[in-house]
């Protein structure tokens, strides 16, 4: 498994990303990029695709850890998050799970950072509301 889910009924997209975006801020993330798939599909590719956003979360104190333990790492950050509706009034949120840095990177200091941003992003995944699955 790469990530986390859950999937909000009775939401709209608009409503579900700033929920998504209020919960991440709680936990001590921001939203570093935010990038628009949906109007990239459309501007490239001229197809029409459902309201998908992909956001790039971070924690600074949590990306400055990294950072100092493994410069390189900044290769796997910001943690990505995404937006995405399903249906009308449906909508999944999901996030990376930070541990998929640690088997890509494999040291200590990594680990404790995985382990924290991990706790703080299935925190900000439950107090959406929803069903949490893995993904």
């Amino acid at each position: 498994m790469y990530g986390f889910t859950t999937t909000l009924s009775g939401v709209s997209f608009e409503a579900a990303l700033a929920k998504t975006i209020e919960a991440l801020k709680a936990e001590g993330f921001g939203v570093l990029s935010d990038i628009d798939v949906q109007a990239a599909m459309k501007t490239k590719l001229g197809v029409d695709v459902p309201p998908y956003r992909i956001l790039g979360a971070c924690n600074p104190p949590l990306a400055h850890q990294a950072l100092q333990a493994v410069p390189d790492i900044g290769l796997l950050l910001p943690c990505n998050v995404i937006v995405r509706e399903v249906a009308a009034l449906e909508i999944v949120v999901g996030f990376l799970d930070p541990q998929v840095m640690v088997g890509l990177v494999d040291r200590p200091e990594v680990r404790a950072v995985a382990d924290a941003a991990e706790q703080r992003l299935r925190r900000a995944c439950s107090s959406l509301g929803g069903t949490v699955s893995a993904a």
